[in-house]
């Protein structure tokens, strides 16, 4: 889905290669209320900032929790339309508001058809599961 994907950039018209590489909560990197999911862009590093209401305000609505890996599907989704959009401006950080992360998260579960059928992360090896290598996966 969105933990490894290329995209068209819309201004550049350049194919641009995104990988996700790693999932923090900000707290303890930054000081901040958020869960900062890191991509590489072409090898330049994004992150994407998620606020951590955003878990709570789903949970108040839907009574689903965000998983991490939904969370780090959401902002592959996210960064995925600022490229196409033509909104990266080479800053390395993009702060997702509330509603956009759960837009986000309502349309990759849409689009995965259900939380259990989210790409696994990491991405160890593209031609082997994690669950064959490590086992049962939190959360699958």
């Amino acid at each position: 889905m969105y933990e490894d994907f290329s995209v068209i950039d819309k201004w550049t018209e350049e194919q641009v290669h995104v990988t996700w590489k790693a999932t923090m909560v900000a707290i303890a990197t930054r000081h901040a209320d958020a869960t900062d999911i890191r991509f590489a862009v072409n090898d330049r590093p994004v992150w994407i900032a998620l606020p951590n209401i955003a878990w709570i305000e789903q949970k108040r609505r839907t009574g689903f929790v965000i998983t991490d890996y939904v969370a780090a599907q959401a902002a592959g989704r996210y960064l995925k339309t600022i490229l196409q959009n033509g909104y990266d401006n080479g800053r390395e950080i993009y702060t997702m508001t509330v509603d956009e992360v759960l837009e986000n998260v309502e349309a990759v579960v849409r689009e995965a058809g259900h939380t259990q059928k989210v790409p696994s992360l990491p991405v160890i090896d593209l031609d082997q599961n994690p669950e064959d290598a490590l086992g049962k996966l939190p959360g699958s």
